[in-house]
């Protein structure tokens, strides 16, 4: 019940604060289209996505020690607590100086990554910016990650989403006075360093021993596991940012920087979509750890089979008015000259739709801490999908570089990752878990297809046309998904729980 609880508690305030953030977010993307251009547009997803590779250097350290706090939490070992979060704050900061020292040294290289260098002046300073802005989010975001363990994410949230709000408010009207770049970002760094301090705050109120001086020395067992896990979120770490932080950089070595500002549109759409869902799993995760601490398979399976469930509901229903509204709400960001054709749009709502789909799998590997057993996978997952992006890149263009993200995502996540949680965790076959994944698609894509074909048929200004469209989809949509599972058991948990949560909101602005 606690773990519930804690669950929805932070659930409700991850979908209050992303919903928010994800408005501010929509109205500051127009003014910097309208204010900067397309080139500024490029070279902001450019630099965001070099500086997510340069990320490698903290090598898994993070997960693998997080991992390592479920047990303590659990068993209130406050000694191994600290013990843990002395190493975690050391380590994290090496990570923050490596990360500048190498941001740094790339600097006289930048024009590697841009096929078409834009007339944009002191790009090499911009970069820097950008490089401190990553840097200094290392040296104190590690007690963060205690309050999220401990099944608080909520706080965090709170902390982030208010200072990322305030920051939006005063970057829109920076730009709109200005009318410039460099004060823009220097505002960003000023909000991640008074976003890391104040949770840092919270952090010592609430873990009193985090400011004891005297702090012993790990034991040897810890440290081996912590190393052991570490060299598997390594490999992990490589394949993620490979195949998720490398197509920004691909574009605008194969196409060109204008290409790339055009994507970063479609990305702010789909990473809102994705850290709204991803809040899901976040606030779960450090539930499943500490149930997992009880060592019970069938509780861990019967749990596991109601998150599945849920993803595909968020799947279904998010990929599909991806799908239809894309393009519509690009046009009312900027104009008709960013939008990509219907079949680029399908392959970007594809990968949405295998990524999401993982989530359930990934959510209980990383609470279980069975990333040590597949690897490898991620590495051959990186180097699948770096191959095909380059060589269909050459051909097809940037149609090619996504179809290269969803071959490595079928021939090694889609089925390896399932096959490692089923076997170490549950010790059950994966015949059930693909029954239902191939259900589950053949669903959507005919749902799909049909509410496709019908909103394509409405011919409306671009306003109202969104208004019909969503109605019309949601009806269907939820008609059909409700016609198929009503019957089902997680269904009607997820019904019931659903109550609950709009009871707790109800509760919160009483």
């Amino acid at each position: 019940m606690q773990r519930t609880k804690s669950t929805i508690n932070n659930l409700i305030w991850a979908f209050l604060g992303q919903g928010i953030g994800l408005i501010i977010s929509f109205i500051a993307r127009i003014i910097f289209i309208k204010i900067l251009g397309a080139e500024y547009l490029g070279l902001n997803g450019l630099f965001t996505n070099i500086l997510t590779v340069l990320t490698l250097a903290e090598l898994g350290v993070g997960s693998a020690i997080i991992y390592s706090l479920y047990k303590p939490l659990a068993e209130k070992d406050n000694e191994k607590l600290k013990m843990l979060m002395n190493l975690y704050k050391k380590v994290y900061r090496i990570i923050g100086i490596i990360i500048l020292i190498i941001g740094m040294l790339i600097t006289p290289f930048l024009n590697v990554f841009i096929k078409d260098m834009p007339n944009i002046a002191n790009i090499s300073l911009i970069y820097i910016l950008f490089v401190i802005n990553t840097s200094v989010s290392y040296f104190y975001s590690f007690k963060r990650n205690l309050i999220i363990a401990d099944q608080n994410r909520y706080i965090a949230t709170i902390y982030r989403y208010a200072c990322y709000i305030v920051m939006n408010i005063i970057q829109i009207g920076y730009i709109l006075i200005f009318k410039e770049y460099f004060g823009y970002l220097i505002i960003q760094i000023i909000f991640t360093i008074i976003e890391n301090i104040l949770v840092s705050i919270k952090a010592n109120k609430m873990y009193p021993y985090l400011k004891e001086k005297e702090v012993n020395k790990l034991d040897k067992d810890t440290k081996n596991e912590i190393i052991k896990n570490t060299k598997a979120m390594m490999m992990h770490k490589v394949g993620g940012i490979v195949v998720n932080s490398t197509d920004n950089i691909l574009i605008s070595i194969f196409v060109g920087l204008t290409e790339v500002g055009k994507y970063s549109n479609y990305i702010l759409i789909i990473t809102a979509l994705n850290t709204i869902i991803s809040q899901i799993y976040s606030s779960l995760t450090a539930g499943v750890g500490n149930l997992y601490v009880e060592k019970d398979k069938n509780k861990m399976y019967e749990v596991f089979k109601k998150v599945n469930f849920l993803t595909f509901a968020v799947t279904f229903f998010s990929s599909i008015f991806s799908m239809i509204l894309f393009n519509d709400a690009i046009q009312i960001m900027s104009n008709k000259d960013y939008l990509f054709t219907i079949p680029v749009v399908f392959v970007i709502v594809l990968n949405f739709y295998i990524a999401t789909m993982r989530k359930s799998v990934l959510s209980f590997r990383e609470a279980t801490g069975l990333f040590y057993k597949d690897r490898y996978k991620a590495i051959l997952e990186a180097g699948i999908n770096l191959l095909a992006s380059i060589i269909l890149a050459k051909q097809f263009g940037i149609i090619g570089i996504l179809i290269g993200t969803t071959i490595s995502s079928i021939t090694t996540c889609v089925w390896i990752e399932p096959y490692i949680l089923y076997k170490y965790c549950f010790e059950k076959k994966l015949r059930e878990y693909f029954s239902e994944y191939f259900k589950y698609i053949i669903l959507t894509l005919i749902v799909g297809g049909l509410c496709f074909y019908i909103c394509s048929l409405i011919s409306l200004n671009i306003v109202l046309g969104i208004i019909v469209k969503i109605s019309v989809t949601l009806i269907i949509t939820c008609a059909i998904f409700i016609i198929f599972f009503r019957k089902s058991e997680e269904y009607r948990y997820f019904v019931n729980l659903i109550k609950n949560i709009i009871y707790k909101i109800k509760s919160i602005f009483k």
